[in-house]
């Protein structure tokens, strides 16, 4: 059921309508190294076939799981024989681009670089990751996305009516319902529908009609279960992680349970998830919730210590209570600026008071002199200076009006006058 012309090919409208800047480049001819990359089964290596059909260059394929340099080398040499090649340039399509390494990824780039050579690269991974820089900025990356709902149905009507390439000549009876289901199933990806759908039509029998009817039955067990789009090496790993961080941060909490399960169901470590929940914790909750970082840690020590299946509960309890939590980065903040400050400017000297003074002379020298014990005042709060003189003014924590931090706020406020009348009473 590959596509050989656009007309056929069905998704990625984003890169293909009418108009755009792919079709645009395919319908005249005139393509120039493209990179695709995007999950399996939404149309790379299709589309790698319409441009074959569509193209008066010469078209050569490889794979980079099983080419090497030497086949590359082949490749450009048929492309500079006049004889071979009249027209002087060749369409490279090589599936799985991010399986070259780096020698192989550099051998491309002279002939990519003169023209001799049009490269359309398909990959899984992001390519601003996994492919030579200098291949990258050669070429134009297109990002194609798993196909719809919309679009696996349509794969699948014209594989049921085709009788050419599809199942056709077989008396095939489904409803909208079970081709739902079967969409649903795919998650996106063409070859898992087409796939699950000919292997049910298949392997049941026709009743006394002649006719085979696919049930939803019959498809479940055919198909088994939906298949996680989950790479936990790959950019789905970063891109899933981000977004369950990212919906803890904004208060949703279902938004971070899904994120969550798709972690949990593509065999994400339970050490990576509760490391990051614990930074989650201390950047995000901070001090608006600050025992919200021992709960984290504690989950954290739990689900590792339980296990799957029932660490997901621990995990759900403690991504549940930091998305429903109030929220403050003023910590996340502070240090920030401190660490700035750091790096940038001087910040002066440990004031001599503050010092410490573990060896009979040194206070005599001005270490420690002058130090106030802070419980030898009401509430533990003396009038003495911390910061450096040449930091005197910094303020890093900003404590905002919510949660915990309310409190934070008025005792801050209460130390901050206490402090003054000192302060004026020995002046």
């Amino acid at each position: 059921m590959m596509p050989t012309t656009l007309t056929d090919f069905i998704g990625q409208r984003h890169i293909l309508a009418e108009g755009k800047m792919l079709w645009r480049m395919i319908t005249a001819d005139r393509l120039s190294s493209i990179l695709l990359f995007g999950p399996p089964g939404v149309g790379k290596t299709s589309l790698a076939r319409v441009i074959a059909h569509s193209t008066s260059s010469q078209f050569r394929k490889l794979n980079a799981v099983t080419s090497g340099v030497a086949d590359i080398k082949n490749v450009i040499a048929d492309t500079e024989n006049p004889i071979l090649t009249p027209s002087g340039r060749t369409v490279l399509f090589i599936d799985e681009i991010h399986r070259f390494n780096k020698a192989q990824q550099d051998a491309l780039l002279p002939s990519v670089e003169s023209g001799r050579l049009i490269l359309i690269g398909a990959t899984t991974e992001n390519p601003f990751f996994q492919v030579n820089k200098a291949l990258v900025s050669r070429s134009t990356v297109f990002q194609m996305y798993p196909l719809t709902r919309d679009d696996i149905l349509e794969i699948m009507r014209r594989a049921i009516k085709d009788k050419e390439r599809g199942l056709g000549e077989l008396n095939l009876e489904v409803n909208d319902e079970t081709l739902g289901m079967i969409a649903d199933l795919a998650g996106g990806d063409a070859r898992v529908a087409l796939n699950g759908i000919e292997l049910a039509a298949i392997t049941t029998l026709p009743d006394d009609r002649g006719v085979i009817t696919l049930t939803r039955e019959i498809v479940l067990d055919s198909m088994q279960k939906k298949i996680a789009r989950y790479d936990r090496d790959g950019e789905q790993h970063y891109d899933n992680i981000s977004a369950m961080i990212k919906s803890m941060r904004g208060s949703d909490p279902d938004a971070a349970v899904l994120y969550l399960a798709r972690a949990l169901q593509g065999g994400e470590d339970l050490n990576f998830l509760g490391r990051r929940i614990v930074i989650a914790a201390a950047e995000d909750i901070g001090l608006a919730n600050p025992q919200m970082l021992t709960i984290a840690l504690s989950a954290w020590q739990a689900s590792v210590m339980v296990g799957l299946p029932e660490a997901r509960i621990i995990l759900s309890e403690v991504v549940i209570a930091l998305a429903t939590s109030p929220k403050s980065n003023s910590a996340y903040l502070a240090i920030k600026e401190a660490m700035a400050d750091v790096e940038s400017r001087d910040t002066g000297e440990v004031p001599f008071h503050l010092r410490n003074a573990p060896v009979a002379g040194m206070e005599e020298l001005g270490y420690a002199k002058g130090y106030e014990y802070s419980h030898d005042f009401p509430s533990a709060v003396s009038g003495q200076t911390f910061l450096p003189e040449e930091s005197s003014d910094a303020v890093y924590y900003k404590a905002k009006d919510i949660g915990y931090e309310k409190r934070i706020i008025e005792w801050m406020n209460y130390v901050e006058s206490l402090r003054k009348r000192l302060r004026e009473r020995d002046d």
